[in-house]
């Protein structure tokens, strides 16, 4: 794939993933199969019912995980699929109970659910990619899956992505990020220090890089890989130790001399700071960090390491000692070519708000606590 095929791919990504967020359908092609996809947790009753009439195999869909919390039994399969015309809500009040299955923050809200009719044969290929592209867009992972017949009409002007794009986008996103600016930073920890922004392709997100010192590419340099956190990073949240992560880097790293602190733009463990606060929700009514996203149907960690490994090398480092608790950073960073040659720990004491927060990532996702 050329570049500007590249540069394509993504753009209709993103493009798909801001009409979802409108509440607006889009048209997923793979092969000769297509399908009109709606997000969840943006659906209207009119734009439902224009979207449902064009066909009688319109489902919901669901990840498995999301499914097991409403009860519903597995099929030897993810995603799971619900056939609209058997959910228990009339026509008129399909959008509202869709909506409510999607977000788990709603469920003592609405606790008497079902019966549910699932779908026991493997799902189309579509309905999985369809759940990629609303993670991508940051929403909840449950849409509404609407196959097309080949004549089928459509509104003019309606967005269409292939699902090719969809399933390649997280790589070209990463692989195509390049530094489009730096400047000298002094910052409170360290004073010799200097930021380099990054964009991919498709001008999306930035990715920062903060460069303390004059680190030597011949040498393992140490690296922090710190996944933006706005309400621990910026408001102090008591709720996460990513506050005094952040900082507690910077001052490791200038004390050793020099190093690099990455800020990536993977809020909540990647799923976004909307669902963080969903999860949020969640935990205040006694589920832990890992129970909570996989209520809200996403995997415990929706991270990956590709684009911390792209930027460390187009900076000029491939060997690293990587400031973490967390031993899935080490392994995704090596599996993405970076050579980790040292863990070097990095933990603060808790606090009375985030003991259990801490005790689960400890017990559950086995962090060096």
């Amino acid at each position: 794939m050329s570049d500007f095929e590249q540069q394509a791919a993504a753009i209709a990504v993103d493009r798909a993933g801001h009409e979802l967020r409108r509440g607006r359908p889009i048209l997923l092609t793979l092969g000769q199969e297509r399908a009109l996809v709606l997000a969840a947790e943006t659906l209207t009753e009119p734009v439902l019912a224009q979207c449902a009439a064009l066909s009688a195999d319109a489902a919901l869909v669901l990840t498995a995980s999301r499914a097991a919390v409403l009860h519903i039994g597995p099929t030897g399969h993810d995603p799971i699929l619900l056939p609209l015309a058997d959910l228990p809500a009339p026509p008129e009040e399909r959008a509202t109970l869709i909506r409510d299955l999607a977000d788990a923050s709603r469920d003592l809200a609405a606790p008497l659910r079902g019966p549910f009719t699932r779908i026991k044969a493997a799902p189309p290929e579509s309905a999985a990619v369809a759940i990629k592209l609303a993670k991508t867009a940051f929403l909840l992972p449950a849409v509404v899956h609407v196959p097309l017949a080949a004549e089928a009409a459509l509104p003019p002007g309606m967005l269409e992505v292939p699902a090719a794009a969809v399933q390649s986008y997280d790589r070209i996103a990463a692989e195509t990020l390049v530094p489009i600016s730096q400047a000298r930073l002094p910052v409170a920890d360290a004073e010799n220090a200097r930021l380099y922004a990054f964009r991919p392709a498709d001008g999306r997100q930035e990715h920062f890089a903060l460069v303390i010192g004059e680190p030597d590419p011949t040498a393992p340099v140490l690296v922090r890989l710190h996944s933006e956190c706005f309400t621990g990073d910026l408001l102090g949240s008591l709720r996460c130790d990513c506050g005094e992560q952040l900082r507690g880097a910077v001052r490791t790293i200038n004390q050793a001399g020099a190093g690099i602190l990455l800020y990536l733009a993977q809020e909540g463990r990647g799923i976004g700071l909307v669902n963080k606060l969903r999860a949020y929700q969640l935990q205040d009514q006694g589920f832990d960090t890992v129970e909570a996203n996989q209520r809200l149907g996403f995997d415990a960690d929706e991270r990956w390491f590709l684009p911390a490994a792209n930027m460390l090398r187009r900076l000029g480092f491939t060997r690293v000692r990587l400031l973490t608790n967390n031993p899935e950073k080490v392994k995704g960073l090596a599996a993405c070519g970076i050579e980790v040659v040292e863990r070097v720990a990095h933990k603060f004491p808790p606090n009375a708000h985030n003991e259990a927060y801490l005790a689960a990532k400890r017990k559950k996702s086995g962090h060096y606590l």
